[in-house]
């Protein structure tokens, strides 16, 4: 079983990809950190809280960082709705925060088991690169670092940056200039994780979690993005899936540099995969077993629906 740390900023496909975390019997989920992005710090950490008891985890959740490196707070409320969840209210929680900051956590927590834990980090990378400056030999501690965020052909927030880069390059940049090599799960391969008519179908059984939670994110998540009949695609779901069966995906070796100056290209992730081998600093994921992930994350859920608490 494979440990994994989660830092997200749920957010609807945050709340999709802890349920596949949850319930895949792949993974050992020892935390769950928060940070502002889709919506504001307030509204992920609560809803974080929410989804914990929801679900039935049994794990810490740490506050981290509200706002970016350098820059003004970026959300996506319109794609997300304003607390992050689209129309879904889950009760309140009754778990409580982990007393630590987020970055603090993320620290002490590969600390404790060097080489064991994968950090997964499917929002803005502000808590990553607090964690770096803070502690650089969390490079050595990890297992492997893998994010949902950056492209190597587009953009989703402006023509050239995805949202989790855009929303902090700078904190990016240092995530990305650090001697580990990080997993980029960008929006080439993420789109290729489409929830559609028939993928839906699949979730026709879940009960409760289905009706309560998964129709309910992918309708508002549907109707506030354009993708003709495609389905939304179910980007942070993607890096969870990476840890558990990186064989459902291809890589290509490349060099990603984090552009923070450029006027109209600022968060764009300048993917060079003709760059020699001595300067790869990360593997960019460009081809998903959309067939084989799919029935992963539909096993899952069905674990997480059996097992939801009263």
């Amino acid at each position: 079983m494979k440990k994994i740390l989660i830092d997200c900023d749920p957010g609807i496909d945050d709340a999709l990809a802890l349920a596949l975390a949850h319930g895949s019997p792949e993974l050992d989920v020892v935390g769950v950190t928060t940070v502002g992005g889709n919506v504001e710090l307030e509204h992920t950490t609560d809803n974080a809280l929410r989804l914990h008891d929801y679900y039935g985890m049994d794990v810490p959740v740490a506050r981290g960082a509200g706002r970016p490196l350098v820059r003004e707070l970026r959300t996506a409320g319109d794609v997300h709705g304003n607390t992050g969840l689209g129309g879904v209210v889950l009760p309140e929680p009754k778990s409580e925060l982990s007393g630590r900051h987020a970055v603090d956590f993320i620290i002490d927590t590969l600390a404790a088991a060097p080489g064991e834990i994968s950090l997964v980090a499917v929002g803005p990378l502000t808590n990553i690169a607090l964690a770096l400056r803070k502690e650089p030999r969390i490079v050595e501690w990890v297992r492997e670092f893998v994010i949902m965020g950056g492209s190597y052909t587009r953009g989703n927030t402006n023509p050239a940056a995805e949202f989790n880069i855009l929303a902090d390059p700078e904190g990016a940049a240092v995530a990305f200039n650090a001697s580990w090599r990080t997993v980029m799960i960008g929006l080439d391969l993420t789109y290729q994780a489409r929830a559609n008519a028939a993928v839906r179908e699949r979730f026709a059984g879940l009960g409760r979690l289905e009706s309560e939670l998964i129709t309910p994110c992918l309708d508002f998540y549907g109707s506030h993005i354009s993708y003709q009949d495609e389905g939304p695609a179910i980007h942070d779901a993607c890096a969870v899936a990476y840890v558990i069966d990186p064989g459902l995906f291809e890589t290509v070796p490349a060099r990603v540099d984090v552009e923070t100056q450029g006027r109209f290209t600022s968060g764009m992730t300048v993917t060079d995969f003709r760059a020699p081998a001595d300067v790869h600093n990360a593997d960019v994921a460009t081809t998903l077993d959309s067939e084989g992930f799919w029935d992963l994350v539909t096993d899952a859920y069905r674990n997480v629906a059996a097992g939801l608490p009263d």
